[in-house]
């Protein structure tokens, strides 16, 4: 199975959030993975600025953790994920990673990937955006894929007093919420959900992965 978890800014707990569900179904022998994209003239080899800025020379750089660490997808490993990989690429070039990421996949029995871009390529069998009301910025790719969302993760705020423009509310509407909060940024009933989203609960020994293709927008 794939999980996507997601959000619509920066610096909300997504990757705390990721995290907690690795830690708290450790039986779903999680595979995890962080995608990052550098913006225009940052390389994805480098994380800087170089002369293959385009992607063209370096259009993606994969890292598999090999010990737990402070860095995110190091983060993952120290939860309890069996293998956790950093994927970096350039702008726009995602789809240059394309078929490694549906290889890893396939390889595992539930992998999680912290990714909203991910969705223009595939269909997971989970979308959790995590969301803070008090946050005002949103992505361009979370508001892309918004609407897909399975249930959401509330990180802060509140959601009648939110600052959000063009942000409709019937994206959420008669969604699951699950709140949140630091320092674990998990809870039972969100692992719960998961669980059962997964078929954990139900076929502990039979668990596959899948992609399927996105839906069409």
């Amino acid at each position: 199975m794939l999980v996507v978890v997601g959000g619509h800014s920066r610096n909300i707990g997504k990757t705390s959030v990721m995290a907690g569900i690795i830690r708290a179904l450790p039986e779903a022998r999680w595979t995890a993975m962080k995608i990052t994209q550098y913006g225009h003239s940052v390389c994805s080899h480098s994380g800087h600025s170089c002369d293959c800025a385009a992607g063209y020379q370096h259009p993606f750089v994969l890292t598999e953790e090999q010990a737990p660490s402070d860095r995110d997808s190091g983060r993952f490993l120290a939860a309890g994920a069996v293998r956790s990989y950093w994927l970096r690429t350039a702008a726009g070039g995602l789809g240059h990673a394309l078929e490694t990421v549906r290889r890893i996949v396939a390889e595992s029995k539930n992998a999680i990937v912290e990714s909203n871009s991910i969705l223009q390529f595939v269909r997971p069998d989970l979308y959790l955006p995590v969301l803070d009301f008090s946050v005002a910025d949103w992505k361009d790719s979370a508001r892309l894929y918004a609407r897909l969302a399975d249930a959401i993760v509330v990180s802060g705020g509140d959601p009648g007093n939110s600052s959000w423009t063009g942000v409709p509310k019937q994206w959420f509407a008669g969604k699951p919420a699950f709140r949140v909060s630091a320092p674990d940024y998990s809870s039972e009933a969100l692992a719960d959900f998961v669980a059962s989203r997964i078929g954990l609960t139900q076929h502990p020994d039979g668990i596959t992965a899948s992609i399927r293709e996105p839906p069409s927008r």
